[in-house]
């Protein structure tokens, strides 16, 4: 993506607060927004960070995040991930696949990373990590698949 161009279109750079300089991804996907919020950045190197603020809705029965809310936000980082290979279509997940590895904490700050294997015509292959306090919680890897052209109205 161009310098300065939306992740998300239609969503501003937060300029004040623990999120100023984050792009907060809602509108686009009612799941994602009622299990979010979530946020990106695009880095100086061109890759993106995913993250977002562990909360109370976060967690299981154990006091630590259930692991279908770290599954949930490794399924939006593939996207954003692959944003550049998914521009202009719409995309469903294949595959996606985790290791969990260690846990996360109410309050924590989780960031994912990663990148696009291959984009091939249809399908795109994308690898990352889930972290927080530079610790490793799940490596991921999934699939995606091309379906079909954005129209001008979404």
């Amino acid at each position: 993506m161009a310098d300065g161009e939306d992740t998300f279109p239609g969503q501003s750079i937060v300029t004040e607060g623990e999120w100023a300089g984050w792009r907060p991804c809602v509108g686009s996907d009612p799941f994602e927004d009622q299990s979010g919020p979530y946020y990106t950045r695009d880095e100086p190197d061109g890759s993106v960070v995913c993250a977002f603020r562990a909360e109370r809705k976060h967690m299981n029965g154990g006091g630590f995040m259930h692991g279908g809310c770290v599954l949930t936000f490794a399924d939006f980082c593939l996207f954003a991930i692959g944003r550049e290979a998914l521009k202009d279509v719409h995309a469903v997940t294949v595959s996606l696949n985790g290791d969990f590895v260690g846990p996360a904490y109410e309050g924590d700050l989780i960031e994912g990373r990663g990148e696009v294997i291959r984009a091939g015509g249809s399908l795109i292959f994308l690898r990352g990590i889930i972290s927080t306090g530079g610790k490793t919680m799940l490596s991921f890897s999934g699939v995606v698949k091309k379906v079909g052209k954005r129209d001008a109205k979404n």
